[in-house]
This record gives structure tokens, C-alpha cells and sequence, in this order.
């Protein structure tokens, strides 16, 4: 009889969307003339730009034809016309990240939770909390041995390291998600200082990226010294350039960023991956990554901003509400993400059951993110913008009740 990896039983029943999914089912069900806006999932909702869908269809059309048809792509790491442009856009906002640094995968989730792969089960994770699930939940299904690092409403959601703490794996994620919160370049200089006291690894989200504003907030890790001999970075254009339902992303591991194997020899963290994706990966399709090379095109660039800066002004619409209502938040400047208090002292369950029965607007509950969730409560801005407006409209009312 086959045995199972009983680390999956440690997991929670079931992923926190699927909870909130079953519970906005059965309020419809029993309310089907609920007018119900769903502010929960981070999904975007503005269509793809016109000149990327025209890429990908000229590279559709491509298949079709004998001299132009595309199999397997060698490396399986992306075509070298894609992260060329992944490597250019990083240069115009200040940053070297070399292509052959860079890797191509179907979307930040993955790699997040596959680069676990190639480090040892006895890796000690260190975690910031609240945290994306995905980081928690891909280690505990290995065994490892998760601790955590308290983001709270006293260090605004940026949790700091602490020097008495060891650690081998540190996941890092600005913008953040769910938090909102951001890391300026003197903070992430004490993590990356941290890291290599510890000898430790960043795992580093940049999958918001796009979302900055502020100068003193960096878009990459790599923006920062030193961050190349202890960082991998992972973005995704998922919420960059509404690539939800296509599913594309980078990786960048630097050629600086080595360990020390247990007879002595130095790896390679990049040879190491490309090992574990030649086996488990082959790669994204060609017409989606002409599709994302279009991306990084001025008019691409142009199309995509157009959409963020639509997402934005729903964050400040939230954002706005939120500061009517005296309500404490962090996000909705430099993310698209708006973490509030929940009022009166709610637990976030109890706060996302009182906001769907009573105003038919669904939020995703602070606690389904970690401890320090407990009590606060995510909305996103991916909405339609009078759909946001009117959310915020009922929002105001049930408060005021």
C-alpha cells in the first residue's frame, strides 16, 4: 500500500480561497438577488493590451507554418527575445540584471513554490507574518522547519530581522501581499546584511512591483548592494500586464549566488535550478512569451501603465474611504493591495461574514494570512471602478449603522 507525505495532513483542510469561495456559495444560494462585489481574490479584471494580444497571435500564427514553427525551446529557461527584454526593462529603472541571469517560468506562484526543490529539508524558513500562503505551505509540505518574523500594525506590516534568530531560507515579499506594505532601500540593506551574517537565502517577491511610486522604494532587490551574492528575486506579469489567465514570469537567480555543498565544493544556485527545471520543466509556450516580450515594448509598456494607473486610482478610492471612516490601513500607495482594521474590534472572520451578509461585498479575512492577520481584513483594487466606488458607498453606510 502506497504511503503518503504526511506533511500535507500539517496543512490547512483546505486553501483559504476555496473557504471564502464555499461561503460566498452558499450567501448566494440563499440570496440569489444578492448584488454581491468581490473584493477578495487578487484577480484582475481590465483585458489584456491590444498590441500583446496581437503579439501572441502572430506567434500563434507562426506554428502554423513550417519555417516558422517552434518545439521545444533548448534551454527551456525562455527565449533569448524575452529575456533580453525582461533584462532592458529592468535597465530603465536602474538595475543590472544580466539575461542570462534571468529564467522564464508560467507565473511567480510556481517558481515560489518550486525553488524549494533544490535546498535541503533541514533548511530552517524563516517567514514574515502575515504571509502569501504559498510561502508557508510549500515548506511544511517538505518537512522544513517554518519560524516566523512578526509583521504587526507597530511595525507598520515591514517586519525587521531579528539578530538572535538563525535562519537558512528568508521569503521577503514588497509590495506585499497581503499587507500592502513596502520595504524602502535602507530596510531591505538590513536584510541583505542579515542574510549574509546567516549565510541565508532570500526569496525575494517583486510580483507588485509595477505598483511603485515612491523613489525610496526599490522595484528590485537588486536595486540595493550586495543583494546579488545572497538574493534570488521573482516577478510575475500577472498584475503587471494581466497575466492571470496566461500565466507567465521571471526568475532571476544571479551567476554571483553560490553555497557551500557538505564535502566543501562550491554550487551554483543557478546550475542547481536549471538541473531541477530540465526535469520537471518545459518551459512556457512560444506564443505566450511573445506575448510577453510585447509587454516590454514602449507601447506596451504605455498600455500596461494605463491599466495599472486604473487599478491605482480604485486604490485611492478605497484608500479615501477608509481615511473618511477613520479606519487604520496600510497599502493603497506603492500597492494594490489596502489592509485595514477591522472596526470595533472584529475578528476577521467575523468582519468578512458581517460585510457579505450585510453590504454583499466580499474582502479576504487578515487570518487566513497568518496570526498576525487575526484582526485586520484585505481588499484589493482590481475591480471595475464604479464597482469599487460602490463598494465603498456600502461600506460607509454599515459603518455608520
Amino acid at each position: 500500500m502506497p504511503s503518503v507525505n504526511e506533511n500535507f495532513l500539517k496543512l490547512e483542510k483546505n486553501y483559504l480561497f476555496i473557504n471564502i469561495a464555499k461561503k460566498v456559495n452558499a450567501f448566494t444560494s440563499a440570496h440569489p438577488e444578492a448584488d454581491v462585489i468581490r473584493m477578495g481574490i487578487g484577480d484582475v479584471t481590465l483585458p489584456i493590451a491590444k498590441c500583446v494580444v496581437y503579439a501572441m497571435k502572430k506567434g500563434a500564427d507562426e506554428m502554423g507554418v513550417k519555417e516558422t514553427f517552434k518545439g521545444y525551446e533548448d534551454s527551456g529557461a525562455g527565449y533569448d527575445f524575452l529575456k533580453e527584454a525582461v533584462s532592458g526593462y529592468y535597465k530603465s529603472f536602474g538595475v543590472d540584471v544580466p539575461a542570462d541571469d534571468i529564467r522564464i517560468n508560467d507565473g511567480a506562484k510556481s517558481d515560489c513554490g518550486n525553488i524549494v526543490d533544490i535546498f535541503g529539508d533541514d533548511n530552517v524558513v524563516l517567514i514574515t507574518d502575515p504571509a502569501y500562503p504559498v510561502y508557508v505551505d510549500t515548506n511544511l509540505m517538505s518537512g522544513r522547519k517554518v519560524i516566523y518574523c512578526d509583521s504587526n500594525e507597530e511595525n507598520g506590516f515591514a517586519a525587521m530581522p531579528d539578530e538572535n534568530v538563525k535562519c537558512d531560507l528568508i521569503y521577503l515579499c514588497s509590495p506585499n501581499n497581503p499587507t500592502g506594505s513596502v520595504y524602502t532601500k535602507e530596510q531591505l540593506k538590513v536584510w541583505i546584511e542579515y542574510a549574509k551574517k546567516n549565510n541565508a537565502i532570500i526569496i525575494y517577491d517583486s510580483a507588485y512591483e509595477a505598483f511603485i511610486t515612491d523613489e525610496n522604494v526599490p522595484r528590485s532587490i537588486f536595486a540595493v548592494e550586495g543583494a546579488k551574492e545572497c538574493a534570488i528575486e521573482m516577478c510575475s506579469l500577472s498584475k503587471t500586464a494581466g497575466f492571470t489567465g496566461m500565466r507567465c514570469g521571471y526568475t532571476v537567480i544571479p551567476k554571483e549566488l553560490t553555497v557551500t555543498a557538505s564535502d566543501g565544493t562550491e554550487v551554483s544556485i543557478s546550475q542547481l535550478w536549471g538541473r531541477r527545471e530540465g526535469s520537471k520543466f518545459n518551459g512556457v509556450s512560444y506564443p505566450v512569451q511573445c506575448a510577453a516580450a510585447a509587454v516590454f515594448t514602449p507601447e506596451g509598456l504605455k498600455q500596461t501603465r494605463e491599466n495599472i494607473e486604473y487599478y491605482q486610482n480604485n486604490a485611492r478610492t478605497i484608500a479615501n474611504t477608509l481615511d473618511e471612516l477613520g479606519i487604520k490601513y496600510t497599502g493603497g500607495k506603492n500597492s494594490p493591495y489596502i489592509w485595514l482594521k477591522c472596526p470595533n474590534g472584529m475578528g476577521s472572520w467575523e468582519f468578512f461574514d458581517l460585510l457579505l451578509e450585510k453590504a454583499g461585498v466580499v474582502g479576504t479575512p487578515g487570518a487566513g494570512f497568518g496570526k498576525n492577520g487575526e484582526g485586520w481584513f484585505r481588499l484589493t483594487a482590481f475591480g471595475d471602478k464604479d464597482r469599487t466606488a460602490e463598494a465603498m458607498e456600502r461600506l460607509k453606510k454599515l459603518l455608520s449603522e
